[in-house]
């Protein structure tokens, strides 16, 4: 097994770096919850959620 260390640097290709935040189990039962009605995983709801509050003032997301 081999193990690889991407660029953090690097913006183009590879996976985007990861961003863990600590919540309420509570809380994260009902975010479950509500990705899960939409039929996406919790991180792609937080993806939309901020791309959304970006548009609202006025930037345009990248990526």
């Amino acid at each position: 097994m081999s193990i690889i260390k991407r660029d953090k640097k690097s913006t183009i290709g590879g996976q985007a770096p990861q961003f863990k935040m600590r919540i309420d189990p509570a809380l994260k039962e009902q975010l479950d919850a509500e990705a899960a009605a939409q039929g996406i995983s919790l991180a792609n709801w937080f993806k939309n959620l901020a791309r959304e509050a970006l548009r609202q003032k006025g930037i345009e997301p990248k990526g």
